[in-house]
């Protein structure tokens, strides 16, 4: 099991530069922003693919997972979506999820994180959902092929933010290479006890983000501890399930000192996991 940084909290830096700086907190994964100003795929030619796997080689960071939710290049955070009433807008996220697959095939990483739905506005959530379904099976075909799994994030102010609506939509697809990245603090803000949503929707668990959020629930990634997440009582529900996937740290609101942000995680977070016994590199 890795513990990895996401690399969107170092959009001040290159891709290169944000590896070198992950490696060098001693941090022995690597979740990838793939998006500008990192890992946006049009850029990526073979050339700057082997000078990627170099530097991945050289620091032997294990890339934990594909982070393919924002569109910064073309879009924002969430747009262009899998829902939005545009066909050729929605064509653009499921090509990007295309090729993140394909990305993620050549640098070995076996998921990549993708929105879920996206903002629904004036659409009808049965219409939402259709579109979101339609646009996923056009990217499984792929993700079965290569081996890759697809894992939707709940999100708040999304079409799928919790449990319930995360169930509600698992259960019509056909397909084992779409799962859930389980972020502890989505899950939180959404007014659940992350442990216990954990455990109903650990089969289709493929990866974890971490980062704390305050009392009221507010949707800001703060550096843990800073916040009022119960870690301790999540990690423990991971070891009761052998969770054996790679959990990463998401704080992209501290891009002006994600160094230090990345220092202080791990001085609060490597006590936690070791006391509940996660088996974390």
């Amino acid at each position: 099991m890795i513990f990895g940084y996401s690399t969107n909290a170092f959009v001040k830096f290159t891709l290169f530069e944000s590896l070198e700086k992950i490696a060098g907190l001693n941090f022995q994964g690597v979740e990838i922003m793939c998006d500008r100003p990192h890992l946006y795929p049009p850029d990526f030619d073979t050339e700057k693919m082997a000078r990627l796997k170099k530097i991945l080689e050289q620091h032997n960071l294990k890339v934990t997972n594909l982070n393919s939710f924002t569109l910064f290049a073309v879009g924002d955070t969430y747009l262009p979506s899998w829902i939005e009433p545009q066909k050729d807008r929605r064509e653009i996220r499921i090509q990007h999820t295309l090729e993140s697959l394909k990305i993620a095939d050549t640098l070995g990483c076996k998921n990549i994180s993708v929105p879920p739905g996206g903002p629904l506005g004036s659409m009808s959530r049965d219409g939402a959902m259709s579109l979101f379904h339609r646009g996923l099976a056009r990217a499984i075909p792929l993700a079965e092929e290569l081996g890759v799994k697809i894992l939707v994030e709940p999100e708040p102010d999304l079409l799928i933010e919790n449990s319930v609506e995360f169930k509600s939509f698992i259960k019509d697809v056909k397909s084992a290479a779409v799962g859930l990245n389980f972020d502890i603090g989505h899950f939180f803000c959404a007014g659940e006890d992350p442990s216990a949503a954990f455990e109903e929707l650990f089969e289709w668990v493929g990866h974890v983000h971490l980062e704390d959020i305050v009392a009221s629930r507010v949707h800001n990634h703060l550096i843990p501890g800073l916040g009022a997440v119960k870690f301790l009582d999540t990690f423990r529900a991971m070891v009761r399930l052998e969770y054996r996937g790679d959990i990463s740290l998401e704080l992209y609101p501290y891009e002006d000192v994600p160094e230090f942000a990345g220092r202080e995680s791990l001085a609060y977070l490597k006590p936690l996991f070791q006391e509940s016994g996660l088996p974390i590199k």
